[in-house]
């Protein structure tokens, strides 16, 4: 397994993760056509947030940050939202 953490955070952080709460079944469906996809999770703080997405393999993670980035310039392209601080590594225990 290998997992992708984004962090966002500033400027257009909030709005974005408003709308990904909003459009959630949109980004369900693109996460769930990503070859190996496991889970994605959204947390949110104060100044944004983190999103978590584990997949099968490392191929996998690639694909949902160009899925996500694709998504984000389609869907919230007037937010100019910096892009992420990025943490991913191999997972080698998960309680599901």
């Amino acid at each position: 397994m290998h997992a992708i953490i984004r962090s966002y955070s500033g400027a257009g952080a909030n709005e974005l993760f408003d709308l990904i709460e909003l459009r959630n079944a949109d980004i369900e469906k693109l996460l769930g056509q990503v070859p190996g996809f496991v889970s994605y999770t959204l947390i949110r703080n104060a100044d944004g947030g983190q999103t978590v997405t584990v997949c099968r393999d490392k191929t996998g993670t690639d694909e949902s940050t160009r899925v996500a980035r694709e998504w984000i310039q389609q869907n919230a392209p007037d937010l100019k939202v910096s892009p992420p601080t990025v943490s991913e590594g191999a997972v080698p225990f998960q309680v599901p």
